[in-house]
């Protein structure tokens, strides 16, 4: 769940890197400032993803950065929440463009919390037994 929340994060990141013309009206964004704006963007969420390959790789070994990760993930739906509620109605395609990012982050969320607390589970009951 990790890696699938890690790539559609990074292939964001890239596109807003590399293509900011073909998102720049979502967010009713033109010119120069706009396009770096979305370029800066694309490089924040590709510095929120440098946590998400130890995790990756080895969720077991790496439980605390794996949590950081899901306080990340939690941040931006939280963050994009409120700032939903600061845009007012009449900017309805950047109302949606936002609630495009609260349903990932959410979701994004979800996929990762439920493994996340399946593997708390399964830690502590391997802790256990080796007690035995």
């Amino acid at each position: 769940m990790v890696l699938t929340v890690f790539i559609l994060n990074v292939q964001c990141a890239l596109q807003f890197i590399f293509l900011p013309y073909n998102f720049m009206w979502a967010y009713e964004l033109d010119g120069v400032s706009g396009r770096v704006a979305l370029q800066g963007i694309g490089v924040a969420f590709l510095m929120w993803n440098v946590t998400y390959p130890i995790v990756i790789f080895n969720p077991a070994k790496y439980m605390m950065v794996y949590g950081i990760v899901l306080i990340q993930q939690l941040v931006g739906f939280v963050g994009e929440s409120y700032l939903l509620t600061t845009i007012p109605l009449e900017h309805y395609i950047l109302r949606e463009s936002i609630i495009r990012f609260i349903v990932f982050d959410g979701a994004g969320f979800v996929m990762m919390v439920i493994p996340f607390i399946a593997l708390l589970i399964y830690l502590k009951r391997e802790k256990t037994h080796k007690r035995d």
